[in-house]
Parts: C-alpha cells; sequence; structure tokens
C-alpha cells in the first residue's frame, strides 16, 4: 500500500522520490495525529485526567511536526539555485530540529501540569470510552512507528527515522496511561498526575536525544564509516597513484555529498595524463558510491635521489615515534647548509593533546641521530576527519 502511494504521489506531482516520501510522511502523520488528538482531548476533558490531557498535546505537537515535515521536504526538494548552489537539502535537517524543540517544549509543558496534579489530586471519570480510545491510540501509534520507519528505509532519512522513534515512544506512553486508568477504576489510587509526570519526562528526554542529533547534523560530524571506507578502498586499489592523503568529505544534505582529496602521482608524468588519472577516479567514485570528489594533484620526485634517500628514513622514524605518524609533500632544499627538509606531518586523533614543538623536537632529534645533520620544517596537519 505505501508504495502504491509512493508510486502516486511521485508521478502525480512530478518531483522526486525522496520529496514524494517526505511529503507521503507528512500527510499520512498529520492526519492520524490530528485524530488522536480530537479523540484523546475529548476523552481527557471528559475524564479530567492530566495524563490523558497531556498525551492529547503530544498528538497534537506530532501534528505539528508533521506539518513542518511536509514543509520541510518541499523545501529540501527545491533544486540548487544561485543563493544556493548546494541545493536545499539541509533544509530536512532543521525541520528536524524545530520537530525537536517542539516534542521538548511539550515535555516542560506538561511537568508543569502533572507536578499540580500530585500536589492537589483528583479522581478520574472512567467510562468505556476512555478504554477504547486508548487501545485504539496504541494501535495506531504502531501503525505510524511502521510506517514512519518503511519510509525512512525507503529515502534513508534520518527525520522519518527520528519521527519513527517518536511514534513508538508515544505508543509506551499511551500505555501508561491505559495502565494507569485501569489502575484507578481498579483501587481508586490516584496515580494519575505521576504517570503524567513520568510521561512529561520521558517527551523531554526524547526530545533531547533527537535536539542533539540534529545540531550535529546542522554543525557536521564525521560521515558514516561506510562511505569513508568506500571511497579508500577506490583510492587503495587505484594502480596508477602513489597515496592519497586529505581526504575530506562534506555533507549540505542526504543526497549532497562532496569529497576532496590529494592524489600523489609521479612528476615525471604529463599534465594530460595526471588529468585523465584523476578524471577517472572521480567519475568511478561518483559512480559506486554518489559522491562528487574534487581530486587535487600532488606531484612526487619518486625518481629524484634526494626523495630516495630521505623519504624511507623519514618513513622508518616517524613509525618509531608512533605507528599513526604519516607525511606528505616532502622536498628538500639542499642550498642551506645543513640541508632543509620540508614536509607536512598528518597528526593522529591519539596525539591531538601533543604540542607541535614538542613533536618537532623528537621528530628532528631522532631523524638526526640515525641520519646526517639536517634542519626539518614541519608543516602540522591536525584534520582529523579521515
Amino acid at each position: 500500500m505505501l508504495n502504491f502511494l509512493i508510486d502516486k504521489i511521485t508521478k502525480r506531482s512530478k518531483i522526486n522520490k525522496r520529496t514524494g516520501v517526505g511529503i507521503l510522511a507528512g500527510l499520512l502523520g498529520l492526519f492520524s495525529n490530528l485524530a488522536l488528538f480530537i479523540a484523546k482531548f475529548f476523552i481527557g476533558s471528559l475524564s479530567g485526567s492530566v495524563s490523558i490531557m497531556a498525551d492529547a498535546i503530544n498528538n497534537l505537537s506530532d501534528t505539528a511536526s508533521s506539518v513542518i515535515t511536509l514543509a520541510g521536504f518541499k523545501i529540501a526538494g527545491k533544486p540548487a539555485d544561485e543563493g544556493h548552489p548546494y541545493g536545499h537539502e539541509r533544509f530536512e535537517y532543521i525541520s528536524g530540529f524545530v520537530i525537536s524543540i517542539l516534542v521538548t517544549y511539550v515535555g516542560v509543558r506538561f511537568l508543569d501540569s502533572s507536578f499540580i496534579k500530585i500536589i492537589h489530586p483528583s479522581s478520574v471519570l472512567l467510562t468505556p470510552i476512555v478504554y477504547i480510545v486508548l487501545v485504539l491510540s496504541i494501535l495506531m501509534k504502531f501503525w505510524q512507528g511502521f510506517m514512519y520507519r518503511k519510509l525512512s528505509r525507503e529515502i534513508d532519512s534520518d527525520t522519518l527515522k527520528a519521527t519513527a522513534q517518536d511514534s513508538i515512544n508515544d505508543v509506551y506512553t499511551t500505555i501508561a496511561v491505559l495502565i494507569s486508568a485501569i489502575i484507578e477504576w481498579l483501587s481508586g489510587w490516584r496515580i494519575d498526575g505521576y504517570i503524567g509526570f513520568l510521561i512529561a519526562l520521558y517527551i523531554i528526554y526524547s526530545g533531547i536525544k533527537m535536539l542533539l542529533g540534529f545540531i550535529n547534523d546542522l554543525m557536521g560530524v564525521r560521515p558514516p564509516e561506510a562511505e569513508v571506507l568506500a571511497i579508500r578502498k577506490h583510492l587503495d586499489n587505484y594502480p596508477d597513484i602513489i597515496g592519497y592523503h586529505d581526504l575530506l568529505i562534506h555533507s549540505y544534505g542526504p543526497n549532497s555529498v562532496f569529497a576532496s582529496v590529494h592524489i600523489e602521482v609521479n612528476q615525471d608524468w604529463s599534465l594530460s595524463h595526471a588529468h585523465e588519472v584523476i578524471d577517472a577516479i572521480e567519475y568511478e567514485v561518483k559512480e559506486d558510491v554518489g559522491v562528487d570528489l574534487v581530486c587535487h594533484v600532488d606531484p612526487y620526485p619518486i625518481n629524484d635521489p634526494d626523495f630516495k634517500r630521505i623519504a624511507p628514513e623519514l618513513k622508518k622514524t616517524l613509525k618509531d615515534i608512533h605507528p599513526h605518524l604519516r607525511f606528505h609533500d616532502l622536498r628538500v632544499d639542499k642550498t642551506t647548509l645543513p640541508e632543509t627538509i620540508y614536509f607536512d606531518l598528518v597528526v593522529p586523533e591519539e596525539l591531538k593533546k601533543t604540542e607541535n614543538d614538542y613533536l618537532q623536537d623528537i621528530i628532528s632529534q631522532h631523524f638526526i641521530t640515525q641520519n646526517e645533520p639536517a634542519k626539518l620544517h614541519i608543516t602540522f596537519d591536525r584534520t582529523y576527519l579521515l
């Protein structure tokens, strides 16, 4: 059924699949959450239960979230333009961020209401319709969780994954409300305020957790390991290059991923041949991984006597100090006395607290002890991405 609806909405609206799936999720969520809010608000007002009212307003916030989801995917689906050359897909993160704020706000509001009900407890009027609505609500939220999770897998959307988890959270909260009603009906214990208080805490926890996730998406975090490994696999297995470094990946949305890398090649190559090689690498990564890769050529003088003499010794020195220390852009200036060795040093995350001056001294001393006198000029590379 969901696949049928996806095909209908994408073909009729002539929009891409990601936007179509997002709009479908927003519409289904909007109507189902609005129906749940109306039903729970009615029985909450009828019974005087603060926990049911809290659950109802939680569904109202879900309704608002669905509206934001609709708007978010609609805007995110817009193509790149002059003002936004990388597209609008990050708006999906913004919509998720706003949803998280709404969820947290609802939790805080009902924490206060539940606290008042604990201090001033009152009886809850329970009728068969209360139990029927709560059971139907649990079934509806189970369906919502399934629907959002399936649609999130269709387009790999963190926003829909978060919404799916929120729906499952609502199942737990409504079950708690139902148990509260049954206990009060059987024993007369007025625990409605306490259950409402626990539900409010759970809502706040869920909202903050989602909020932190979307803040990370907006700020930029390390790309998924599978994506990194896929790109590195291409570069590691490419036969014509010497090596690579400074691989950086930038995400402007789930389907707008760009990367840059420095490719080390033999400096004796012609410019046209180097261009052919990096063009081939960029094409393969785009086709197989879906990432727009830009390659920068770093010429290496692999046949130069000084390079042959120094590179192996420097590599050995760095390995003795730390197994993850690497260098690139090595060149030698023999016009100075002693000769000056220039290179960039990639500092691993394990050494992020180690001062540059300390590394400079220990590498220089170790290298000079094992080789002829030289002055090492080190440029420290502390980008801890890849």
